[in-house]
């Protein structure tokens, strides 16, 4: 753990610190525009990359909201998704529901999960953190290799809740030494694994 805090205070007087206050005020942006196609960006992330479903995003981008199931799902293949089927499906259905943003990021995360097919806590927490919210942790693999490596956690075989939850409490302990939030952590963390400050 002191480790990573050591290289995040580092890269925080860096000029990688402004890139990342800067993508921290983007997303805060974000909460202003069509949250839904942000949502279908984290839909389409999971089990596959995430520079590329940015791509995609991008191509499609008002399509998430009116195309039919089938052709979404001709898009994405065309675009090179991995599993274009299931994701259009995912999509088209969660049109169904009613996007309503509170200020309780867990209680939005809790809510997404249990609504939201093709969401689980990775996906809710990086939805949430892309609309400007910064107290979730997105565990994804790089994060939980990052953590493994030095020492924070033993990587677990399945990410249950209960184990999610934990981490998170992990990662928080390093944000506050840090003084950074939860949302910035991921992008120091992602960047010291990956050279590149995404979304």
């Amino acid at each position: 753990m002191e480790y990573i805090i050591k290289v995040v205070q580092k890269l925080k007087n860096d000029n990688v610190g402004g890139i990342i206050k800067a993508r921290m005020n983007e997303f805060k942006e974000n909460r202003k525009g069509d949250v839904f196609k942000e949502l279908c960006f984290c839909i389409l992330t999971a089990n596959f990359n995430a520079e590329r479903s940015i791509k995609i995003q991008e191509e499609i981008g008002d399509g998430f909201l009116t195309l039919s199931e089938s052709e979404l799902a001709t898009r994405l293949r065309q675009l090179g998704h991995r599993y274009p089927n299931v994701r259009a499906k995912y999509i088209v259905e969660a049109r169904k529901h009613e996007l309503k943003l509170e200020e309780d990021a867990f209680r939005m995360r809790e809510w997404l999960v249990n609504n939201i097919k093709g969401i689980g806590y990775k996906e809710a927490s990086h939805f949430l953190r892309n609309i400007g919210y910064e107290d979730v942790a997105i565990l994804d693999f790089h994060i939980l290799n990052i953590l493994e490596r030095y020492n924070v956690i033993k990587k677990p075989k399945t990410l249950t809740k209960r184990k999610y939850l934990e981490i998170e409490e992990k990662m928080r302990e390093i944000a506050k030494r840090s003084e950074i939030s939860l949302g910035e952590l991921d992008l120091y963390l992602w960047y010291i694994e990956t050279g590149k400050v995404l979304k």
